[in-house]
Order: C-alpha cells, then structure tokens, then sequence
C-alpha cells in the first residue's frame, strides 16, 4: 500500500463531492462532459499518480490509482478518467512512451485492427469517449503477431454513439493510419495480465456505484416516510437494506482483494472470481435499490438512474463474465483430478491457462 493512499482519497473525493452534481452528470447526455473537472484532477496531480517519477508521474501504485478510479465511479465523474490513466498504464507497462493529454483504450482478442508497415487498418465500435480525447491505445493484429498499439485519432472517422448511460461510446474507423508507437509482439502471457487488469479498471469502477447507490437507498429510506414514519422502521424495507448493505460489503472486500492480489503480483484468479461473483451483486444492487425507490427512482429529476444506469452498461463492456467464467472452467478441468484440493487451496501460484485467449 502506498503510503500516499489516506491523503490521496482524502483529496480526491473532496473535488468530486465538491464539483460534481447530479446536473454536471446529466451533462454526459447531452453529448458535453466536465473539462473543468479534469484540469482540477490534472493540477493535483492525479491523472499521473501512478505513473512513475522517471516518467513525470506520483510515483504510487495500481492501489492509488485504482482507489480514484473507485470514487470517479461513486460520483460517476463525467471525465475520461479510467481511460486515459489506464491507458497511460498499459504504455508504461510495456516500456513504451506515456501520452500527454487525453486517452482512451480498447482491449479484446476480436481481432478489428490489422498492423502492417506501420498502419492500422480497421473499425472498432464502443470506444469510450473517442469523440472527445486525442490518443487510442489498443491491440492490434500482425502477421507477426499480437501488439499494443498507440494511435492519434485526428485520423479516425469517429461516428458517435452512447451507451445505455448516455456515456460516450463511438465507432472509430481506420483507413493505413499511421501508429505512433507499437510494442514488441505481446506474448499469451502478457495479453492475459493486460485483460486482467482492465478488468481490475473495471471492477473498480462498479464498486464505486455499487456503493454510491447503496448511499443513495439507506439516505431515501430514512426521508421518505409512509404512515406518518420513515419508511426504514418497516421491516420488509430493513430486510431490503441489509441484503443490500451485504452485497455492497462483498463488492468492497472482493475490490480490495484483487487491488492486495495485484499489488503482490499474485492475482492467480482473484480477478476472474470477482467480475463472476459482480454479476450477482449487481443484479441484487441495481432490483433492491428500484424496488425501496419505487416509481421516483427512475424519474430524470432523482439521481439513482444515474448510477444503476452505468452499472448495467459497465457490466456489459469490456471483458466480462463470459470470458472470466470460461477461464475458470478450463482451469477447474485440468486440475479435476487429484491436483483439484491443492489447486482450489493455493494462493501464489500464477494461472495455469495464460494461454487461454477466450
């Protein structure tokens, strides 16, 4: 644990809870985002806290940065935060040069992009914020093999779309445009550990509004009353809260497993368990949450929408469950003999299906 950590979240949550509303949100839908927000971030140094210091950065590690991304969720921050850290991230893992400015990222085995003499070629759909950020960094195919690619996307034709959150999700074409960097050919390996830490970006992200609605419901219960009493002394309402207060819990303690798993290098599928174990909790979440809201929940002028919104648009992004789940199967099939116990029971070794690819 970085021992910035406790004045980092300090700072961070304090210029979100102080700048962003439920009216700066809707701003998303209505095709603007927050560039005041991200030159505040950018002044305190957060869109490089865990950059290193050779390279400009803090100089934390992925438990700093991931926390941020856990609370730009929790008051759903309408910056291309995760998607210019992360993808600031994965150029410095992989020796090559961080960006200035914004960013965003696409990372999936589907294989849109062909690299050859030095250009990419191809069409990608729900590439977060494209419309609004300078550089794309994403995978891309050779005949040699797999590669992180960094773009600049003055040469994209981008046509706007939006998720189910009104989020910025576009399609980005290219025609042989020039790469800025490319890396060496990525090994299995290396292209699992990329997909588990997006994940992990992701996770992070849905904790944030997993516990912002979790707020949300517990402060309405207490306000709105029902026969002259506020409706959390009912006891169907109380039984509402505590499972949802349980599920929230699980979604806390799984996030900070996978950020202590992935600061000791010793994730083996702590990731995987986690994003499957995250479709449960916000199925659980999101019907808990609407059902103690009723009607006024999904009314423009509540802010609960906002965030139950993003978690099912988030949930579909990305690599999901589908991918972790098949993972998990294949492992649980080669050890299903007398190597299941010792497998199921140990806790640093890596996993043994890198090469999987989904």
């Amino acid at each position: 644990m970085s021992e910035m950590k406790d004045m980092i979240m300090e700072v961070v949550e304090r210029m979100l809870k102080e700048n962003v509303d439920k009216d700066l949100v809707d701003t998303v839908e209505q095709g603007d985002w927050a560039p005041a927000l991200w030159e505040l971030f950018e002044e305190n140094g957060m869109t490089v806290v865990a950059v290193t210091e050779e390279n400009g950065g803090a100089g934390g590690d992925i438990e700093d940065l991931l926390n941020i991304v856990r609370l730009t969720g929790k008051y759903a921050a309408p910056i291309p935060f995760i998607e210019t850290t992360f993808a600031n991230y994965l150029l410095e893992y992989l020796n090559l040069q961080i960006l200035e400015g914004l960013a965003t990222y696409r990372l999936s085995t589907n294989q849109v992009f062909t690299l050859e003499n030095g250009t990419l070629t191809g069409e990608a759909h729900h590439i977060p914020w494209a419309r609004h950020v300078k550089h794309l960094v994403t995978l891309a195919y050779s005949s040699e093999g797999t590669h992180l690619v960094e773009i600049d996307l003055s040469q994209a034709d981008i046509k706007q779309g939006t998720n189910l959150a009104g989020e910025p999700r576009d399609t980005v074409t290219f025609q042989h445009a020039l790469v800025s960097q490319t890396s060496s050919v990525l090994s299995p390996d290396e292209i699992h550990k990329l997909t588990t830490l997006c994940t992990a970006f992701q996770l992070a992200l849905m904790t944030g509004a997993i516990d912002k609605i979790n707020d949300l419901t517990i402060q309405f219960t207490k306000e709105r009353e029902q026969f002259g009493r506020p409706i959390h002394r009912f006891q169907l309402v109380q039984q509402h809260i505590v499972h949802l207060a349980g599920e929230t819990a699980i979604a806390l303690a799984a996030f900070n497993n996978v950020t202590e798993a992935l600061l000791t290098n010793n994730e083996n599928s702590e990731v995987a368990y986690a994003r499957i174990r995250f479709e449960e909790i916000i199925q659980a979440v999101t019907t808990i949450s609407h059902q103690v809201h009723a009607a006024i929940g999904t009314t423009h002028e509540h802010s609960l929408h906002q965030f139950t919104r993003r978690l099912w648009a988030w949930r579909d992004e990305g690599v999901n469950s589908s991918y972790w789940t098949n993972i998990v199967a294949l492992q649980l099939m080669e050890n299903s003999e007398d190597s299941l116990w010792a497998y199921l029971t140990t806790s640093n070794s890596s996993s043994p299906l890198l090469k999987v690819e989904g």
